[in-house]
């Protein structure tokens, strides 16, 4: 109990702490993460609060602003290190802002994953991974949310048709 709430305590300190390359890894360090030499943590970085020790970082990693990363996804109330799955990111890897790392996923050495990407399987070595970029999908021809109501803006929706 008493472990759990040490390490609580310090992922919480290193989720707000200043210090990019000091602080932050040097608090996830001791939370448990496996960090090399040369990682960035942006602020705000959350790592699985009950298996850290299944995490590994390389040498020279930029994690972004508000990344999470996993590793483990239980449904109930199982609990046990037999559950957890490694996540592993190597060597000269970038993850954009606002990523999402699940368990049992490999980065690959050089790999750079884009803004808002949720990483599900692994990812190869120096590859750009990410969804295709946003565009447009519907003309919108009901407006001003304070005169209607949801269901008539989704009726309002002309969605435009693929390009062939």
């Amino acid at each position: 109990m008493l472990n759990s709430l040490f390490k609580w305590v310090l992922n919480t300190l290193a989720f707000f702490s200043p210090g990019g390359y000091t602080l932050r890894p040097f608090l996830q360090r001791m939370h448990g993460v496996k960090m090399g030499k040369h990682v960035w943590l942006s602020q705000y970085v959350y790592f699985d609060g009950i298996h850290p020790e299944s995490i590994t970082i390389g040498d020279n990693v930029a994690i972004g602003l508000r990344c999470t990363i996993f590793a483990h996804l239980y449904s109930g109330h199982q609990r046990s290190k037999d559950h957890a799955r490694p996540v592993i990111i190597e060597d000269d890897v970038f993850i954009g802002p606002h990523c999402v790392i699940l368990p049992n996923v490999r980065i690959g050495k050089g790999a750079v994953v884009q803004a808002g990407t949720v990483v599900s399987r692994d990812v190869p070595p120096f590859t750009l991974w990410g969804a295709p970029k946003a565009g447009p999908l519907a003309r919108v021809t009901v407006t001003s949310p304070q005169e209607h109501t949801p269901e008539e803006f989704v009726k309002g929706l002309r969605p435009f048709r693929p390009a062939k």
